[in-house]
């Protein structure tokens, strides 16, 4: 590596971007060779959503920026947060002067990562692309993957289809999903210690987890209801967390405070990644359409009902149940629903934070060519 320390900046927009990120921050942290910043925006700023930004404080990290790209009453619009997320991260590196971008996922503030650190020449490192999902979330991860330099991807899959892409292979670093860090650590908190600090009462609980499709808008507000009717009338208990901010939230929020009042289920604008954990890993099951139902739940063995088209075409595991937004078929997938499963590790083993700092300790990984090439198989 060369001489001084390097500037690394995480971007991070979403509770769930941040959980996963988190164990790499922690050890880019710890590093002596490296200063860590944190540019937070989107999601992490909005009252409405929990204002996460204070979870990301409560760490310790010494360098974080807020950054607002919108508000919870307007610019919802996924294009008018990309644009205000591309100027706030342009001002944001032309100051910091990074040496290495890191982004995670299928997010617009990714994206606007990807942008920015490719139009500045700065090293832009996208962690998780190469995988699949059923709407636009697909396009804007494989988009970053096409504006990133180098690649920190779950599994052989993943990097495979970076390389059908015209990526390099040395520049395609497999180390798994950097949250199963967190999920098989001592990190988590007791089921106790999750109930008391979010007043949840029941002894057994499911939880909902429900986001917008965005290449669906015209169906969120039946779908919604036919899925809020078919778990009111099983008669279990829920903990409902809200969605993500994307195009047609407002409409699953405004479904789902319709349930306040009703003593079987606690609703939650957000929880804490480590807290979030620790209920998914005590719970009967998931259900809706988040990505923890298909990547985190099957490493705990907890089963999934995953409905409608959102995480279309991702791994699939025996725990996974996939039915369609139909109030019958998803009560029928309740009742049929089994208690546990061998757990699944498709998608790393627990260390992937150790082997991201081993690839940014070669100093040919600092050499990577910033003017990408198209690499024919």
């Amino acid at each position: 590596m060369s001489a001084g320390r390097k500037k690394i900046a995480f971007i991070s927009g979403t509770r769930a971007d941040f959980g996963k990120l988190k164990p790499l921050i922690e050890q880019v942290e710890n590093e002596s060779d490296y200063e860590c910043h944190i540019f937070a925006t989107g999601m992490h700023l909005i009252s409405a959503f929990g204002y996460t930004y204070n979870e990301i404080l409560k760490c310790g990290f010494t360098s974080v920026f807020p950054c607002y790209n919108q508000t919870a009453d307007s610019n919802e619009e996924m294009d008018f947060v990309l644009a205000n997320t591309v100027q706030g991260i342009g001002h944001y590196v032309r100051e910091l002067k990074p040496d290495l971008l890191v982004v995670h996922g299928d997010r617009v503030e990714a994206l606007a990562g990807a942008i920015s650190g490719a139009l500045n020449n700065i090293l832009v490192a996208h962690i998780e692309g190469g995988e699949l999902s059923g709407t636009v979330d697909e396009l804007v991860r494989h988009a970053v993957s096409k504006l990133a330099h180098v690649h920190f991807v779950a599994n052989a899959e993943a990097k495979q289809r970076l390389l059908q892409m015209g990526e390099r292979d040395r520049s395609v670093y497999t180390i798994g999903s950097p949250d199963i860090d967190v999920m098989l650590s001592d990190k988590l908190p007791t089921i106790d210690e999750v109930k008391n600090h979010y007043g949840i009462p029941f002894d057994e609980y499911a939880i909902l987890l429900l986001h917008s499709v965005t290449t669906e808008l015209g169906t969120i507000e039946k779908g919604t209801r036919d899925i809020i009717e078919a778990i009111t009338s099983s008669g279990r208990n829920y903990v409902v967390v809200y969605p993500n901010n994307d195009t047609g939230s407002k409409v699953i929020i405004r479904e789902i405070k319709q349930l306040e009042g009703n003593s079987r289920f606690r609703i939650l604008p957000s929880l804490r990644f480590e807290y979030f954990l620790a209920m998914l890993k005590n719970s009967q099951f998931i259900i809706g359409n988040s990505s923890a139902g298909i990547r985190e739940a099957p490493v705990y063995g907890v089963p999934t009902i995953n409905i409608g088209s959102r995480q279309r075409n991702r791994s699939s595991h025996p725990s996974i149940v996939n039915v369609s937004e139909d109030r019958n078929e998803i009560l029928a997938a309740i009742n049929a629903c089994q208690s546990s499963f061998h757990p699944s590790f498709h998608f790393g083993t627990g260390d992937s934070a150790k082997r991201f700092m081993e690839v940014l300790s070669q100093s040919e990984f600092w050499e990577i060519a910033r003017q990408k090439q198209f690499q024919d198989l």
